[in-house]
């Protein structure tokens, strides 16, 4: 099987988009990192060609927050090929809108406790 995971080539994309977090992204971190919620988190890990916003690989999950760009048409048939992508390899995407996250982060937070 070929190298999916973290492609050298987009080495230097993944610490740009750490290091320019946003702060929606920032909030989820705080309660991903140190196994805050029994498993381990990767930020800005990528698989094929894909950069994914969080990822946890002992569960297979794929957690994408997703901003007002991600309404537009385009973007949507975007995540839908993403989407469909780490379906057939096996991953499950939970996807939550910033708003979701900003709004009632705990219930963001047992969405995905409940997927394990």
């Amino acid at each position: 099987m070929e190298l999916i995971h973290n492609n050298e080539i987009l080495k230097e994309r993944r610490r740009e988009l750490r290091q320019n977090s946003t702060k929606t992204e920032e909030i989820l971190w705080w309660y991903l990192r140190d196994k805050k919620l029994g498993v381990k988190f990767k930020r800005q890990h990528s698989i094929g060609g894909y950069i994914l916003d969080f990822y946890c690989p002992e569960k297979k999950l794929i957690i994408e927050l997703d901003g007002e760009i991600h309404n537009t048409k385009e973007a949507k048939e975007y995540d839908a090929v993403r989407d469909k992508y780490f379906k057939e390899l096996g991953y499950k995407v939970l996807r939550f809108k910033n708003r979701e996250l900003e709004n009632d982060t705990e219930k963001v937070l047992d969405r995905i406790k409940s997927y394990f």
